[in-house]
């Protein structure tokens, strides 16, 4: 082999193996991207850490039939239709808010949620499409006590939202009856418990977490005093 071959051939080998490093290179760039897109954000491990405390509560309450879905940052600016879609229901009726309502006419010694029947707070379950009747509320806790309270004793009102953030945990718009700071006794509508599924839509504990749950198993394993109220 004369001296020009021999010189091509080695710049032959420099170029195939310059390729060989650069495939390499590029091989090694997206493995270390996936790793990237895989591995949690400090915000995600947080909210991921919210559902799973809530998901330990349910389960261990003997709710088995539940699922959270993530929502944009934009969801209460959407139409109930568009909600329904990103929660994937079967209806807007499913769509459901919980409410801390405040009875603002209790006696004085009542201040606090010890005595569920006369409680200085309930949390309230009712769908977005309805409307609360405040006053069916008051009628029921007003029978609940065998009229024994005078009735001008019960005002039920929407409790001012730092009230509500201090005794559920829980901002506006993320309010769930489920793992709150408080035992705050729960007032579900009637209504949802009468929907043609078994299945409705809550609050996750954050603003973009909703909680969907079995209305059957919610009503067994909690308990809540069902109501008409809208």
């Amino acid at each position: 082999m004369d001296a020009a071959a021999a010189d091509l051939e080695a710049r032959q080998l420099r170029i195939l193996r310059r390729v060989a490093d650069l495939e390499l290179a590029a091989q090694q760039h997206r493995l270390e991207a996936l790793s990237i897109s895989a591995a949690p954000s400090g915000g995600e491990a947080e909210t991921g850490a919210t559902e799973a405390r809530l998901s330990s509560i349910l389960t261990a309450s003997g709710v088995l039939d539940f699922t959270f879905r993530r929502v944009p940052a934009d969801y209460y600016d959407r139409a109930l239709e568009e909600r329904r879609d990103l929660l994937r229901a079967d209806s807007v009726n499913q769509l459901c808010k919980s409410i801390v309502m405040v009875n603002t006419q209790a006696a004085a010694d009542v201040v606090d949620c010890s005595n569920p029947k006369n409680s200085k707070y309930y949390v309230v379950v009712v769908q977005y499409m309805a409307r609360l009747n405040a006053d069916s509320i008051k009628n029921f806790i007003y029978s609940l006590n065998e009229k024994q309270i005078p009735k001008k004793r019960f005002n039920m009102r929407l409790a001012p939202e730092e009230e509500s953030l201090k005794l559920t945990g829980f901002v506006h718009n993320a309010v769930t009856c489920i793992g709150m700071e408080t035992d705050i006794p729960v007032i579900i509508d009637e209504a949802i418990t009468k929907l043609d599924k078994d299945f409705f839509w809550l609050g996750g504990g954050e603003v973009d977490l909703k909680l969907g749950v079995r209305t059957s198993q919610f009503l067994n394993a909690f308990k809540p005093f069902v109501v008409k109220c809208s």
